[in-house]
Parts: C-alpha cells; sequence; structure tokens
C-alpha cells in the first residue's frame, strides 16, 4: 500500500502566469499555481489571482474549494455565481463563461484531464 503524501506548498516552486491576452475582459489578474500533485491525468494544488477577469472554456472537471478572497464565475448561459471562502463547488467540463476575481483569491483544486 503506498504512503501517505503530505501535499506542503513551501515545498513547491509556484507557477506566475496570466491569461492570453485575447481572453482577458478587465485588468491584468496574475495567477500564482502551485502544483502540488500530478499523477495520470490528476491534478491538485493551490491557485491564486489578483484582480481581473478572463474567458474561460473548462476542458477538463475541476473541483475547487475556495479558500479566500471573492470570485464570480459568469456562465455562458447568463448565470452567475458568487465564490467566497468556504465554497465548493465543481465546475464540469464544457463550461464555459468568464471568471472574474473581485478580490483576490485562493483556491485548493483537484482537476481530471481527458484524453
Amino acid at each position: 500500500m503506498p504512503a501517505l503524501q503530505k501535499l506542503d506548498i513551501s515545498a513547491a516552486n509556484p507557477d506566475i502566469s496570466r491569461p492570453d491576452a485575447g481572453r482577458v475582459v478587465s485588468g491584468d489578474p496574475v495567477h500564482t499555481t502551485w502544483n502540488l500533485h500530478e499523477q495520470e491525468g490528476l491534478y491538485c494544488g493551490i491557485w491564486q489571482s489578483t484582480i481581473g477577469a478572463w474567458r474561460v472554456r473548462y476542458d477538463e472537471w475541476e473541483y475547487v474549494n475556495i479558500l479566500s478572497g471573492h470570485s464570480v464565475l459568469h456562465g455562458a448561459d447568463g448565470s452567475r455565481t458568487d465564490l467566497r471562502a468556504g465554497d465548493r463547488y465543481i465546475i464540469p467540463q464544457g463550461f464555459e463563461g468568464v471568471w472574474e476575481v473581485i478580490e483576490t483569491t485562493t483556491k485548493d483544486y483537484v482537476i481530471q484531464t481527458f484524453a
């Protein structure tokens, strides 16, 4: 039986990125990602973004647990979902819309990719 793996953000090198310029709706959001585990299309870690908004299209499935901040997911169908500390959501494969960060947001994530 494999040993448990502690996920330690202090041992991870963060990846700093921005959304593609063509997807940005407002602001200059900067993303910091600590990918803490990767195995056979499964990823987990911590993600943080500064204020701004960008268009998203999920080719993957994602579980999110909001640790701090306030974001809004605007669905292409006109829906609006506020994400705040303590909220947990599944973002299904195929979701399209705009991710808007109102105040710097930090989340735990688990992502399942599809071949």
